[in-house]
């Protein structure tokens, strides 16, 4: 984790995302509010996976129950 100085909290605050530089002008990295973060890290997740195969995995049989799972475990 980085904290940064009240200066650089205020150029970030409202902006989405920036590419940002040291003194000498070669990149550091880039910043993405957690706003934006938080969306491309969904909008990856959901890529991963189509709505069909969602729905194909829910009406799949077999599986256990929650109640089951725990069962198990506490017998090892």
């Amino acid at each position: 984790m980085i904290r940064v100085n009240r200066d650089l909290e205020s150029q970030l605050t409202g902006v989405d995302d920036a590419e940002l530089y040291d003194a000498s002008g070669r990149p550091l990295g880039h910043f993405l509010s957690e706003e934006l973060y938080r969306r491309l890290i969904f909008d990856w997740a959901n890529a991963q996976i189509s709505d069909e195969e969602i729905q194909r995995r829910l009406q799949a049989p077999g599986g256990k129950e929650l109640s089951e799972i725990w069962a198990e475990l506490n017998a090892k």
